[in-house]
């Protein structure tokens, strides 16, 4: 399957720079995935196409501010670096910036104690693809502490307006600190809004996807087949594992909020027994495309995605290549907004 596929033209002035000032007020494309059926509607509509006793799956991951910009130590030229995993201790893997010039045994400071010298450095140990670099961190204090002063939200490269309120880039239910990209689907809702669905019987369950490497590189491969996911860690504890168990017996649909809850649940169902999902934890490099059977997720909350993409390889394996293709093309059209700080779909049956 040729990636060009799943290419659309997208006018950059589509591209959401910033987010809208009241999160519910985006606009909400709603596909039917069994008749092809496209609904223009708003966000807070959502609760119509959602019944009582389905149960909606949020990522409660939290965004670091992963995004540090430095200098090298020995020639004051400009460095920078995006935290995308924690290894051990205080070793992290890194995209690097520019990575040509960050070589084995470089060394980057950050920020100053006053004196001169840096607050943190970090000094490159490994190189990987890409611009990728296995660096390890030395400083004195917190790290987190450090980082939170330090470092700043590690935006996608397609939004070029600096964000004014760093929670702008968190979902209001964010807990786990990990990511280095939000789950941005989950911009969307409010505390109030969820209060307002759960009042109407809908059930609000927990997954954790720190969301890494993936999220930040463009797909090289010609063909969908030989493109390869990197691994990104999930958590599901028995408490949320047992809200989805008990939809599923009852014939409650199953909403995932977001691909990378989507993407979790569905390597949770690919583990579980007897069909019935397990509480576990892990890493996932699972990748959806079309010709991909669900055997959890029955409905979807996402974004609008960039061409050729794998996200938009993922819900076309939900929806259909076709009928996604014109949900896009019709949201163009109607100048949608695109990406992080866009507008939503939903696709449901």
């Amino acid at each position: 399957m040729n990636v060009d596929s799943f290419d659309f033209e997208l006018p950059e002035r589509l591209i959401a720079q910033t987010p809208l000032a009241e999160r519910t007020s985006s606009r909400l494309l709603a596909l039917n995935k069994r008749t092809g059926e496209i609904q223009h509607r708003t966000f807070t509509d959502l609760e119509q196409y959602i019944a009582p006793g389905d149960v909606l799956v949020l990522n409660d991951t939290r965004v670091i501010p992963a995004r540090l910009i430095g200098a090298k130590t020995d020639t004051g030229a400009r460095a920078e670096l995006l935290l995308l995993k924690q290894l051990e201790g205080d070793r992290w893997e890194t995209l690097a910036k520019p990575a040509k010039r960050l070589k084995v045994g470089a060394e980057i400071g950050f920020g100053d104690r006053g004196d001169g010298t840096p607050l943190l450095r970090a000094v490159v140990e490994e190189e990987g693809e890409m611009g990728g670099r296995t660096v390890k961190f030395m400083y004195e204090g917190i790290f987190p502490e450090l980082l939170d002063r330090l470092g700043e939200m590690p935006l996608p490269p397609y939004i070029k307006e600096r964000l004014e309120e760093r929670e702008r880039y968190q979902t209001v239910y964010a807990r786990h600190e990990g990511s280095a990209a939000a789950p941005t689907a989950g911009l969307h809702f409010t505390k109030e809004y969820l209060q307002q669905l759960q009042d109407k019987g809908v059930i609000i369950a927990y997954i954790t996807l720190h969301v890494g490497l993936g999220t930040f590189r463009p797909m090289s491969a010609e063909t969908v087949e030989e493109h390869v996911m990197h691994s990104e860690y999930y958590e599901l504890n028995e408490h949320n594992a047992s809200l989805i168990r008990e939809a599923k017996a009852r014939g409650s649909k199953v909403i995932a909020v977001g691909t990378t809850s989507c993407r979790t649940l569905e390597t949770v169902a690919s583990q579980s027994k007897d069909g019935q999902v397990q509480a576990g934890s892990g890493w996932t490099d699972i990748f959806i495309y079309p010709g991909y059977t669900f055997k959890l997720v029955d409905c979807l909350l996402t974004n609008f995605h960039l061409p050729k993409s794998t996200l938009v390889m993922l819900v076309s394996a939900l929806a259909g290549r076709e009928p996604i293709m014109k949900a896009y093309a019709e949201a163009v059209e109607r100048e949608y907004r695109f990406f992080s700080f866009g507008d939503a779909m939903f696709i449901y049956e």
